[in-house]
C-alpha cells in the first residue's frame, strides 16, 4: 500500500485500503492470467465497497521452469504457503540449473474499476534471474531470490534495493505509474476514491 500510495500521490484521489472500509471477504482469483485476476479483483472489491477500485496481481515466471510459478506465485508451495515455503520449493525446483539458464521476470498487472466504467488493465514487468540462495532484507515473496542488474551498478536481489529504488525499476512500480497516468486523465481534476 505505501508502494502505491507513494505513486498515486499526485492523483487527485484519496486512498483508503480494504481493511478501512471494511472488507473482510477476499475475491477469488480465478482467472489465468495476471490480468483476468486483478480485473476480477477490482470489479468485486468496487462492488463490495461502491468505491472505485485499483487491484493487482503479480507474480513470477521463470523461464527454467516454463513460466512457473506464474500466477500461482502465492500459493506455489500450496493454498496458504508462506513466503519463505514458496521460495524454499522454488529453489529446490531450480537446483542444478547452471546460472545462464536462470533466468526469470517479474510481472504485475493493475485493474482499475471506476464507477460504470469498463475497467482498464496496466502491465509492468522486469527481468532479471533466480539466485542461488536468498539474500537481502528487505521486500517480501521472490524478491530475496530475484536478481536484478541495473548498468553501473552490482547486481542485487529485489530485496537488497532500498524501497525508493525498488519502486523505481519494479514490475509493479511501472503498471502502477501507467495506472496513475490514466486515472489523472480520466478523473477529469475531480477528487476520487481508489482501493
Amino acid at each position: 500500500m505505501a508502494e502505491i500510495r507513494g505513486i498515486l500521490s499526485p492523483c487527485p484521489a484519496h486512498l483508503t485500503d480494504l481493511a478501512s472500509e471494511g472488507v473482510r471477504g477476499e475475491v477469488p482469483e480465478t482467472g489465468r492470467t495476471f490480468e483476468e485476476n486483478a480485473a476480477l479483483k477490482a470489479a468485486g472489491y468496487r462492488e463490495m465497497t461502491g468505491l472505485a477500485a485499483l487491484a493487482d496481481d503479480s507474480g513470477l515466471e521463470v523461464d527454467a521452469l516454463d513460466g512457473r510459478p506464474g500466477v500461482l506465485s502465492a500459493r506455489y508451495a500450496g493454498d496458504g504457503a508462506t513466503d519463505e515455503a514458496n521460495l524454499r520449493l522454488l529453489l529446490s525446483e531450480m537446483r542444478g540449473v547452471p546460472p545462464g539458464m536462470r533466468t526469470a521476470r517479474f510481472r504485475c498487472a493493475v485493474a482499475v474499476a471506476l464507477g460504470g466504467r469498463e475497467i482498464a488493465t496496466f502491465a509492468g514487468s522486469v527481468d532479471g534471474s533466480i539466485a542461488l540462495a536468498p539474500a537481502g532484507d528487505g521486500g517480501f515473496g521472490y524478491d530475496p531470490v530475484f536478481v536484478v542488474e541495473r548498468p553501473g551498478s552490482a547486481a542485487r536481489t529485489m530485496a537488497q534495493l532500498p524501497a525508493a529504488e525498488k519502486a523505481a525499476i519494479s514490475h509493479r512500480g511501472i503498471a502502477v505509474r501507467l495506472a496513475a497516468r490514466w486515472l489523472r486523465g480520466a478523473a477529469g481534476g475531480q477528487a476520487a476514491q481508489y482501493n
